[in-house]
């Protein structure tokens, strides 16, 4: 049964939940009402409840949680909820409860930094963001010498079959956490080193990558330190920026020369290469 508490300093609703109601039809949060509400705190608490029902009621074998009722057998009891592993209660008449992992176990496990959940990666980063990064994760912790001196990949194959990842996916996801700087192509320097806006070692890793193999990626579990929030809004405003660039020049090209002070980088030289030629008069 879980020991912490729904509400509070440090409790479930601290840890997971966030200041916002999330709409499933439109699939976006809406924006902050405290109308029959208590405040922030309550909403809070309405998200974990909503998501014990959830866990509880996947079905009688496959449910993550069970919640016990009240004596009546009517109100659920949620500050009570116990936890089930991974493939579910099971059929039997007892459930077959979650078990914190020890190291000494023969069974394989990971660690994940608490930064991970504190900082509010687990809210920032998409489903298939997520599942990217937890896959990096494993095969860093599966191959560790290999990971800290060159890097650790994954085939097509692999990726789909034993991971269900699709290729979009998971080239979108490395691109982002790379950028993020949560993880970076593999090179033998140590990995808690820090890097500036632009990693010269990152690019040199990238370029030097041979023609049809998969890159390299080593985790860098220092990025996780920064706040969520702040790190992808300085990363979406970045690309925003980038883009505009990217506009102007195309606006410039299609308007007449180009101007010497808008120096072109190679992503916008490609995007202009293939935009089409200014008709002549």
């Amino acid at each position: 049964m879980s020991d912490r508490p729904l509400t509070g300093v440090g409790s479930w609703s601290d840890f997971i939940a966030i200041d916002g109601a999330y709409d499933a039809g439109s699939q976006a949060y809406m924006r902050d009402t405290k109308q029959g509400r208590k405040g922030s705190a309550d909403l809070r608490l309405r998200q974990i409840q909503s998501a014990l029902k959830t866990l509880e009621e996947l079905g009688p074998e496959q449910a993550l949680v069970t919640v016990p009722r009240a004596k009546n057998g009517g109100r659920r009891l949620y500050g009570e909820f116990s936890l089930m592993k991974e493939t579910g209660r099971g059929g039997l008449q007892t459930p077959d409860a979650y078990v914190v992992p020890q190291n000494h176990w023969s069974a394989v496990t990971i660690t994940i930094p608490a930064n991970f959940f504190l900082q509010g990666w687990v809210q920032v980063l998409n489903p298939s963001e997520v599942a990217t990064w937890l896959v990096l994760r494993v095969l860093s912790q599966w191959a560790r010498k290999e990971h800290a001196k060159t890097g650790v990949y994954l085939y097509g194959k692999s990726r789909l079959e034993d991971f269900g990842l699709r290729r979009d996916a998971w080239e979108d996801g490395c691109r982002l956490l790379c950028d993020l700087k949560l993880i970076r192509h593999g090179r033998e320097t140590a990995l808690d080193s820090t890097a500036g806006a632009f990693d010269i070692f990152n690019w040199f890793a990238r370029e030097g990558r041979e023609r049809y193999e998969p890159y390299r990626w080593q985790v860098t579990d220092a990025g996780l330190a920064e706040n969520a929030v702040k790190a992808c809004t300085r990363e979406l405003t970045l690309r925003k920026k980038g883009l505009d660039a990217m506009a102007e020049q195309r606006a410039l090209r299609r308007s007449g020369p180009f101007s010497p002070t808008l120096p072109e980088s190679p992503e916008q030289s490609a995007a202009l290469a293939a935009a089409p030629p200014r008709p002549r008069a």
